[in-house]
């Protein structure tokens, strides 16, 4: 393969991003802002968690919360990692091809960040206030660990080498 000057490079890279619109480039630039500190941001703002010291103090050692944070962390990584090995034993699914059982427990415990159903949830089943706010503490304290559990997961879970084969290549190293 021939190799590539630098002037050549800058035209072709010119060209390319001519060929993309400005607001798909905006759009490209603010995704990791959005979706990493706005909308997060804007979900607790209007989820009505109570950060105050005197709620945080009430739901730390309140069984609604301890239950709804279990639940959510516990829950759906038993639940979908199993529902998922009991499909494959069964026969009546399988998994995609180049994924494990150790990603699919992974992506498990990410699901229990369900922060937006679990809130619409605890409102209808905690009519008390002092209630709704221990399982609003609850929903916050399980969806932050099942983040980070998820998140140790899915890194113990990456290819610890990814070969030249995956990436298309002839010849391994």
């Amino acid at each position: 393969m021939p190799s590539l000057s630098a002037p050549v490079v800058r035209w072709v890279k010119q060209h390319v991003q001519e060929t993309i619109s400005a607001a798909e480039r905006l759009e490209h630039t603010l995704h990791p802002w959005t979706s990493l500190a706005v909308v997060p941001l804007f979900a607790l703002a209007n989820a009505g968690v109570p950060l105050s010291r005197a709620s945080l103090t009430a739901a730390v050692g309140s069984a609604v919360t301890f239950g709804v944070a279990v639940g959510l962390v516990v829950g759906k990584l038993v639940g979908i990692s199993g529902a998922a090995w009991l499909a494959v034993r069964l026969g009546v699914g399988a998994l995609p091809e180049g994924v494990s059982g150790r990603q699919v427990r992974a992506v498990a415990a990410v699901a229990g960040v369900g922060f937006t159903v679990s809130l619409f949830i605890a409102g209808l089943a905690y009519p008390d206030p002092a209630l709704g706010d221990q399982a609003r503490v609850g929903i916050l304290a399980g969806s932050l660990l099942a983040a980070a559990i998820g998140a140790l997961l899915l890194y113990g879970a990456l290819p610890t080498r990814i070969g030249h084969e995956s990436l298309g290549e002839e010849g391994g190293a």
